[in-house]
Formats: structure tokens, C-alpha cells, sequence
């Protein structure tokens, strides 16, 4: 078999690529992605090591020719696409970019497939797509109505509705999955968990919107891997599956938490002003992917989050590199500019 994966340089793509290649000896990979901000220099080298002769990076961005012309010159099974600009903050400052990455990008590489034939086409998609919960609403289905609140999920679910509708259309050969917020190693440093973690290991102010009551349902990152693994050899055509491990925590718990683990005061804690159409609560119901096809999380929100803890803290080099001038500068402004927010410690 052969696949190739665009947005594989990224936290999630790369661990799946990662997580593939040691699980199917007989795999070979093409990693497809643009480097932008969030892709580190040295994901790709690892990679290479992991699987010599059976993985290929090329250096192309999803909404270019290049990219149709290579699905339809070489011989893949599938595309599974991590590609997408995805932080939430960026698509409000900047949500021009969203609409090329995560709409046009998704059609360029859906038409080349579907021009191609047999090629199965995975579109990974967020729980953002289904718009906030109040406390007491049951978590989302799959059969949902989609509210997105954001320039960020909105892109995220037009893509996924040009996905479907390509299905039936054309009974192209789509699979969607919707996963809740991510964490483990390697993620980019601009969100929330590694974000939590890398500020408490320099001292750093920790920033939390509004209350910091938002509720966000949490899954390890092998685990949302092993989901798409089966999503993309058992799924059925047409069809979506959400991905959770059922673990919904406040924003404000989680931070407490990391503290705790950590040894950091609570002092830390920022409160700003609350993000623009900031979505009160996540939660997604995964007992299609566990009933139809078998799957369940194998790491508890805890055990995980000491894992990625550790992997921070012995990996200072990997994420202080992404931590440089651009960065601060851009949550300088941020917090204390562009959202119009509160410097000040404490409670809100």
C-alpha cells in the first residue's frame, strides 16, 4: 500500500506517518506539506529514519498544480489530508489564509483523486465544526447539524461538506473524521496544552481566556492516530466518524492540573479578555468508530498528560526554537492589542 499524507510535517501528520509506518512493514508514505510556521525542520529527518526507502517528503503547498499533477502521476491507494491552517486565534486575525489552505486546497486535492479513480480520500476534520455546547447538551453525533463559530471551523466545515458532496456526486470514495483538541509531543507551542507546558518551565505568564470555564474534550495523539488508521482501512464510503476518548475538562482544570504535575504556583495564571465567538464546550460521542469498527483510546487523559510533560521538559532544544522573536511578538499582540484584552493577573 501506498498513501500519501499532505500536512505530514505537522503535530498530528507527523505522528501519524510515524505511528503507520512502524505499524505496516509493507507502507510507503508520501509526506506532501508547505512548511509553513507550524512544521519543525526536524520532523522530517526523523521521519526518513524511522522507515529508510519507504517514506518521500515534497516540498509543495496543497492548493498548487504540482500537487494534482503528482496525484495523478503516481501510484497511491490514498490520501489522508492533515493539511489545514488550524489555530483559531490566526483565522480571526487572518482568515483569507483559511479559505485558500482549508477550502481551496481540499477541492484541488478531491478533484485530482477523483480524476485519478481508486483513490480513497480521508478528510481530517475537527469537533469545532459542530459549534459550542451548553453544560447539560448531549455530546455531538456524527448526524449533528454543523454550527461552526469561527472563521477557523467554518473553514474546516465547508471543506467537509465539498468532501461529501463529492460522494454523492461523483460516489467518489471519501471517508470524514472529527477528533476533539489533541496533545502529546511536538506540538506547535501556540496552543493550548504545549503552550501551558513550555511557559511553566520558563516561569512565563500563563494566558487563559474569560473564566477559563470552556470545556474541551481531550484525546493523546496516538490514539486519534489509530482511529484514522481504521477510518482509513475499514470505514465506510461516505460516512463520518468522530474520534474521543471522553475526556472533557475545563480549560482552567487543566492548566491547575499542569501546574500540580509541574511543581508551578497557580500564580502563573493570566486571565485575559475572552477570544471573539469563543465556543463554550466541546464533546463529541465516538460509539460509532467503537461499535462499527472496534476502535478505543488506549491512554487516560493523566497518563498522557505526564507523558507530554516529560517530553517537554527533555525536549527544551526542539521547542525553543519554534519560540523565538515572531512568536512572543505575535501573542504580544495578541493578547494585549488586537483582542482588545486585560494585562492582569488573577481572577477575571
Amino acid at each position: 500500500m501506498q498513501i500519501l499524507v499532505t500536512g505530514g510535517s505537522g503535530f498530528i501528520g507527523s505522528h501519524f506517518i510515524r505511528y503507520s509506518l512502524n505499524k505496516y512493514p509493507d507502507l510507503r508514505v508520501i509526506n506532501v506539506d508547505s512548511l509553513t510556521y507550524a512544521a519543525h525542520p526536524d520532523t522530517n529527518k526523523s521521519l526518513e529514519s524511522v522507515a529508510p526507502g519507504r517514506y518521500q517528503f515534497v516540498h509543495e503547498d496543497i492548493t498548487s498544480p504540482k500537487v494534482a499533477d503528482l496525484i495523478r502521476a503516481t501510484p497511491i491507494d490514498a490520501i489522508v489530508n492533515f493539511a489545514a491552517e488550524s489555530h483559531v486565534d490566526r483565522s480571526i486575525l487572518e482568515p483569507a489564509i483559511f479559505v485558500m489552505t482549508n477550502i481551496k486546497g481540499v477541492e484541488n486535492l478531491l478533484n485530482a483523486a477523483r480524476k485519478k479513480g481508486g483513490v480513497r480520500f480521508v478528510q481530517v476534520s475537527t469537533d469545532e465544526v459542530y459549534g459550542s455546547l451548553a453544560p447539560t447538551d448531549p455530546r455531538s453525533v456524527e448526524t449533528s447539524p454543523m454550527s461552526p463559530n469561527s472563521p477557523y471551523a467554518a473553514s474546516k466545515a465547508s471543506a467537509d461538506l465539498l468532501v461529501l458532496a463529492n460522494n454523492k456526486t461523483y460516489a467518489q470514495d471519501v471517508v470524514v473524521t472529527r477528533c476533539t483538541n489533541n496533545y502529546g509531543p511536538n506540538q506547535f507551542p501556540e496552543k493550548f496544552m504545549p503552550l501551558l507546558i513550555a511557559n511553566a518551565i520558563e516561569g512565563l505568564p500563563i494566558p487563559v481566556y474569560g473564566d477559563g470555564q470552556q470545556v474541551r474534550d481531550w484525546i493523546y495523539v496516538e490514539d486519534h492516530c489509530s482511529g484514522i488508521d481504521l477510518c482509513l482501512r475499514k470505514g465506510v464510503s461516505g460516512e463520518i466518524y468522530n474520534i474521543s476518548s471522553d475526556s472533557e475538562m475545563k480549560n482552567l482544570d487543566v492548566a491547575k492540573l499542569v501546574f500540580k504535575k509541574m511543581g508551578k504556583p497557580e500564580t502563573l495564571l493570566k486571565f485575559v479578555g475572552d477570544r471573539p465567538g469563543h465556543d463554550r464546550r466541546y464533546g463529541l460521542d465516538a460509539t460509532k468508530i467503537i461499535n462499527e469498527l472496534g476502535w478505543k483510546p488506549a491512554m487516560s487523559f493523566e497518563a498522557g498528560l505526564e507523558k507530554t510533560i516529560e517530553w517537554y521538559k527533555k525536549n527544551e532544544g526542539w521547542w525553543k526554537k519554534l519560540r523565538g522573536k515572531e512568536f512572543y511578538d505575535y501573542y504580544s499582540a495578541n493578547y494585549d492589542v488586537k483582542f482588545k484584552t486585560a494585562s492582569t493577573s488573577g481572577t477575571p
